[in-house]
């Protein structure tokens, strides 16, 4: 398909402008450090604390799962993600809580979040308003308003980088900056080559050869593990098709055993495996061997490096592949991106209990 054919999809099947919110990600990234650098931040001894939990779900947790993946080497204290509707029991006053909704009425964050004010934990808030804002305002919590008007998962910039500049300024991962203006200015350079306007696009290829198969999204666990959520999350929410994905090494130990008997599905399946040049030397020996495996099976697998020069432009290399992936399948699919009627549905019969 050239770029003709999805100009012309896109403007039958994406009504919300999904594609610009991708396009402009490298906007939001810078947007998002100015907003957290100019927030006003409670003064939490770093010493005071001895866990980070961020509360949240869907696109407003991704971002705290690629915070807790970029600082995975770097954070001296355990940084969890919480999907739920209670805190951990060990959360206390020396824990850090950071409820992220970008709505502000998610009802997990604010279950969970509820439970940080019981236990007295220090806590700081990121979302667009909602309850969540009333909660911090009500407790004199810190609130890190967001831009409102996109979809979660589109505003993925806004609930990492705010996060990743208060753990900056706060102390406990000093020095993102030059990073995060080095992956602003690669992340520009990428949209460039991935746009709808360049016939050459691995992107729009990669979406060809997914469409109509169910991508198993492989990854390390070391930085790239919360990217390959994202991608598996993006073709789901925005491509509305199954993929799933998993980590090295651990899938070695239990699911590649599951690839043996595959011969119904092969042409329903293709593999997909993110790359970074600081995976583990035997992780990377790994994927070597069952891309043999793959291989030597006729199951279709494709491989994607990161690209860049530090970790987080890396990082941000292989999301925007996975978003404008999800986009021009979404376009192959002859389906809008924005709406996700079936998790509307959800919430709205959630709402009647």
């Amino acid at each position: 398909m050239d770029s003709e054919y999805y100009m012309t999809r896109m403007a039958e099947f994406d009504p919300d402008g999904m594609y610009g919110d991708i396009a402009s990600f490298p906007d939001h990234l810078e947007e998002g450090m100015r907003i957290a650098s100019q927030a006003s931040l409670p003064e939490i001894p770093v010493n005071s604390i001895d866990h980070i939990i961020v509360c949240g779900m869907g696109g407003s947790a991704i971002g705290a799962d690629l915070v807790r993946s970029y600082l995975a080497d770097r954070l001296g204290i355990p940084m969890s993600i919480c999907r739920h509707y209670r805190l951990p029991g060990y959360a206390g006053k020396s824990t850090l809580v950071i409820g992220s909704s970008y709505s502000g009425n998610t009802e997990e964050t604010l279950s969970s979040i509820a439970d940080a004010e019981r236990v007295g934990a220090q806590t700081i808030c990121i979302t667009t308003g909602g309850k969540l804002e009333k909660m911090a305002a009500k407790n004199d919590w810190a609130c890190v308003k967001i831009p409102p008007g996109m979809m979660p998962r589109a505003a993925l910039a806004y609930s990492f980088v705010p996060l990743l500049v208060l753990m900056s300024r706060l102390g406990f991962a000093p020095g993102c900056d030059n990073d995060l203006q080095e992956a602003t200015g690669t992340a520009r350079s990428r949209v460039k080559e991935l746009s709808i306007d360049n016939d050459k696009n691995e992107a729009m290829k990669l979406a060809e050869m997914i469409r109509g198969r169910i991508p198993i999204i492989y990854a390390g666990q070391d930085h790239i593990d919360a990217v390959a959520v994202r991608f598996k999350g993006q073709i789901c929410e925005n491509s509305k098709q199954l993929a799933f994905t998993n980590v090295y090494p651990e899938f070695n130990h239990n699911e590649l055993v599951g690839w043996s008997i595959f011969e119904p599905f092969v042409d329903k399946l293709i593999v997909i495996t993110l790359r970074d040049i600081d995976d583990h030397k035997r992780v990377s020996a790994r994927m070597k061997i069952v891309g043999e495996i793959f291989s030597s099976n006729d199951i279709p697998a494709v491989e994607i490096a990161s690209d860049g020069d530090s970790l987080l432009s890396r990082m941000m290399s292989l999301i925007q592949f996975g978003d404008f992936t999800s986009f021009f399948l979404a376009m192959l699919n002859r389906t809008d991106p924005s709406p996700v009627h079936v998790i509307d549905h959800l919430k709205s019969e959630l709402d009647k209990i």
